[in-house]
Order: C-alpha cells, then sequence, then structure tokens
C-alpha cells in the first residue's frame, strides 16, 4: 500500500487534502498506538513490538510509514517521536478528552 502524501489520492478521498491523508496514516492497523506508546522515551523495536501489543511485520511497516511522514525517528535510544510527532501528539490529545467525556456520557444510566 502506497504511503499517503498530502496531494495525491488517498484512500476514501481523491481530493488530496491534506487532513485526508493524514487520517489515511492515523488510520492504518497499529499506527495510533506507535505513536501512543512513544509518548514517552524511546524504544527499541523489541520493546515496540511487547508494547504496541503488535508482530514484527506491522510494525516494520507502520515505522517505515511514519519515518517517511516525519512523525517517528530512530535514533541510538531507538524510536521516538519527531518534534512533528509531539506536536501531533499534543493537538490530538483535547480529542482524547472528548472521547474520554463521550465515553462517560453513554455509560450513564
Amino acid at each position: 500500500m502506497k504511503n499517503p502524501f498530502p496531494g495525491a489520492r488517498v484512500r476514501g478521498s481523491s481530493s488530496g487534502r491534506p487532513i485526508m491523508a493524514l487520517l489515511d496514516l492515523l488510520g492504518r492497523r497499529m499506527a495510533l498506538r506507535i505513536i501512543w506508546e512513544l509518548r514517552g522515551d524511546p524504544l527499541n523495536f523489541r520493546d515496540l513490538v511487547d508494547a504496541a501489543g503488535t508482530n514484527p511485520s506491522v510494525l516494520n511497516t507502520r515505522l517505515s510509514e511514519l519515518r517517511e511522514a516525519g512523525i517517528i525517528e530512530l535514533s541510538e535510544d531507538g524510536y521516538g517521536l519527531t518534534a512533528e510527532g509531539r506536536t501531533l501528539l499534543a493537538d490530538m490529545m483535547p480529542l482524547n478528552a472528548w472521547a474520554d467525556a463521550w465515553a462517560k456520557r453513554l455509560r450513564k444510566p
């Protein structure tokens, strides 16, 4: 599967709008989980497999896609979020808060 790129056709959209490319990338299996697991210190490949609860093949594919997108990077300490990746994670936190409130509302009798 081709990596989503702003300005290009992506799954579910032919508009090329950047938001559609981002949603395609983040909607791929384990992409959000990998970003979440890298919110702290860098992790090596084996630790990231364990933390994300995925298999090495899926992880390797997602790491490649997320690296190409500039969201994660590999350093001597392991995989970690780039500055752009940290900004993305911070920008997603209000959505996380909304989801928590939504879940709470749905649980009320």
